[in-house]
């Protein structure tokens, strides 16, 4: 697995470049001494392979900006896309000092080559008071976090993002297009209000064997009346990118020692599961991307093939 000596690995996304698999995570220093704190001093490391297991740490890609900035707290979670002139476009989340990081909002940064990014410090996109949960007398913090950015049949990008109903405290899943990567509109979003989950974190969208499938992630203690131990990673089938979600129809893909599982498509058209491993044996915040595990449809539940029980849901 990819993991470090002095930072912890959390979320991440990848990308492939046509001859090396690009990994971007979350990291943070271990000398903080507590996990939780990570959050707060993110930044986003950079690594390549050319087969999901053995990583070269290159140049990190995002770091918080100078003042003022969407991101100059922390930066966390995206994904990257490439446009039609070739160059690559990564949208992150960023937390401002100039709200205490009590508000998250989206935000580009693009390159030629995967390694150096020209940073935008405005806000690209903010949630919409009209259908998301924003920070008000009756709400602590904004939840809109984690783009994921992909392409429909028609060429439109569609973008998932993680977000909360207005006036409630119940998960949906934000939306927002664009026909261009450029020019964007928020939408209402794609899933009605879950009765089950407060959060979808880090959804992200994948095509399996010519059937499409939303992945997203939610520990217990972010389930309504769950059991302690009953989250992890879930999947639901879809329609496809920019098709209507159902949250509650979701089925768990792992037990809690991982989290933020994404399909990765190989050259030879399978695909492979990536997670970061969130406890470790005894319990404790681990961190570190695991090795590709292999992954199949059973019915219509995502399940996952040779891996150590543990991580079974």
């Amino acid at each position: 697995m990819l993991d470090l000596t002095d930072d912890w690995v959390w979320d991440f996304w990848t990308v492939d470049d046509g001859s090396s698999y690009h990994l971007f995570f979350l990291k943070a220093p271990r000398s903080l001494g507590n996990p939780d704190l990570r959050h707060w001093n993110a930044s986003v490391g950079h690594a390549v392979s050319d087969d999901l297991r053995q990583w070269v740490r290159v140049d990190d890609a995002l770091h918080p900006q100078p003042r003022p900035a969407f991101d100059d707290l922390a930066t966390w979670t995206g994904s990257a896309v490439r446009a039609g002139d070739g160059t690559w476009l990564t949208f992150s989340t960023g937390l401002s000092s100039g709200d205490e990081g009590l508000v998250q909002r989206l935000g580009v940064s693009s390159s030629d080559d995967l390694v150096g990014w020209r940073r935008d410090p405005r806000a690209l996109l903010e949630a919409d008071e009209r259908w998301y949960a924003v920070r008000g007398p009756s709400v602590r913090e904004t939840h809109w976090r984690d783009p994921w950015v992909e392409r429909a049949a028609d060429g439109r990008w569609h973008m998932y993002v993680t977000s909360r109903a207005a006036g409630t405290e119940s998960a949906v899943v934000g939306h927002a297009s664009s026909p261009d990567l450029l020019d964007w509109e928020v939408h209402p979003p794609l899933s009605p209000p879950s009765r089950r989950f407060t959060w979808a974190e880090v959804i992200s969208l994948h095509r399996l064997e010519g059937r499409w499938v939303l992945l997203f992630s939610c520990l217990s203690p972010e389930m309504v009346g769950a059991a302690p131990g009953a989250g992890g990673v879930w999947a639901v089938p879809v329609g496809g990118p920019g098709a209507p979600v159902d949250l509650d129809r979701a089925t768990r893909v792992t037990s809690e020692d991982l989290y933020v599982g994404k399909l990765v498509r190989l050259r030879d058209g399978s695909s492979r599961f990536l997670a970061f491993e969130n406890r470790d044996a005894a319990g404790r915040f681990s961190g570190g991307v695991i090795d590709p595990v292999r992954v199949e449809w059973r019915g219509d539940r995502l399940g996952l093939l040779d891996v150590p029980e543990r991580w079974q849901p």
